[in-house]
């Protein structure tokens, strides 16, 4: 059934989430109007990488960025180099965090670095969890939003407040923003805004851009610097990355300033899953363009469900179900150019069949 389910999702006309498909045609369109002289980048110098890492830099808030080919690495290093600075080799993190469950215990493994977990899998971290964590730690990350939770955030006022303790402790305090545009309609805050309150941050290109692949770190000159030794000491001096560059450029200036209205189309969407008995979505209201939905029925069920409506219909709801147990289950969405291509009334009439089917 699952194997049917996203075959009926990569048939359909139209999809919910994202931004189309990704294929060859992202990186098409993002390089066609590039001059075919532009001089690529060399192992991280040349001034198609020094303008970007300028630019965010500038986005951010930050003294220097610099481009990396995945946010996996960025992040490890980061957070390598703030416990080299306190000679402290622990950290800590949510347990949901991308690094715990994600990387395969890379920080742990190549940096024998320690983790605490803070706050439980259900909420995202408060100040009282830092301040009750244990002694000696070298740097706190936050990830906003935090995914594995549905996107939920932390107040601006909580962020304000715990890095300033983290100051006054000092403690470094690390963005994992990879999805950092996305929050901003919600605090009504600029990138730098944000990023004032961290010693560093980490941004993606391929979540709510859309672009091929690529991270930034930004911080201090000091920090970044010896970023790009680390960098060096991963492999991630590619020969070049303008590929990567090129798009995130591209997709960041097609994109960035639509982030107010994928997150007006993630409330109006959540509104309608919400409408149906047997269906909520975490969060109830969306403080970004991404949440959850869940299903008061069993993963195969729902799999069946979906799948007749896709084919019905001719729009994407998921390709995928996960099991939460065996009566309930749910997957992830994130609103992107796509939502806006579906007809209204089409998305009604889906969800008058959705909300048909759920109460059978």
């Amino acid at each position: 059934m699952a194997n049917t389910l996203r075959d009926s999702y990569n048939k359909t006309t139209y999809k919910l989430g994202n931004h189309g498909k990704r294929n060859v045609q992202v990186l098409k369109e993002a390089i066609q109007k590039v001059d075919e002289n532009t001089e690529s980048d060399m192992y991280g110098q040349g001034q198609i990488i020094e303008d970007f890492q300028q630019k965010m830099a500038n986005l951010l808030g930050k003294e220097a960025a610099v481009f990396f080919p995945s946010g996996t690495m960025a992040q490890q290093i980061a957070l390598r180099i703030w416990c080299d600075e306190k000679d402290l080799g622990k950290v800590a993190y949510h347990p949901l965090s991308h690094l715990e469950i994600h990387e395969q215990d890379g920080l742990k493994k190549l940096h024998k670095i320690e983790t605490v977990l803070l706050a439980d899998e259900t909420r995202v971290i408060e100040l009282e969890d830092i301040k009750q964590m244990e002694n000696g730690v070298a740097c706190v990350l936050l990830e906003l939003p935090q995914r594995e939770i549905g996107g939920q955030l932390p107040s601006f006022a909580t962020l304000e407040e715990i890095s300033h303790y983290c100051k006054e402790q000092g403690i470094k305090l690390h963005l994992d923003g990879a999805r950092l545009l996305e929050v901003l309609p919600y605090y009504q805050k600029t990138a730098a805004e944000v990023c004032a309150l961290f010693d560093s941050v980490y941004m993606s290109f391929y979540k709510g851009i859309g672009g091929i692949a690529g991270a930034i770190l930004a911080g201090s000159e000091e920090f970044t610097s010896q970023s790009k030794v680390w960098k060096r000491r991963y492999g991630g001096d590619l020969i070049s990355l303008y590929p990567y560059i090129l798009s995130a450029d591209y997709y960041y200036e097609k994109r960035a300033h639509k982030m107010g209205e994928y997150y007006e189309s993630a409330k109006e969407l959540a509104a309608f899953f919400n409408a149906c008995e047997g269906i909520r979505t975490l969060p109830i209201t969306p403080v970004s363009n991404m949440f959850h939905v869940h299903f008061e029925l069993g993963k195969e069920e729902v799999e069946a469900i979906l799948t007749d409506i896709q084919e019905i219909m001719g729009i994407g709801i998921s390709g995928y179900v996960n099991a939460i147990d065996e009566n309930t289950c749910s997957f992830e969405i994130s609103l992107g150019d796509a939502y806006k291509e579906v007809p209204t009334e089409t998305v009604r009439k889906m969800f008058d069949i959705l909300a048909e089917k759920i109460s059978e």
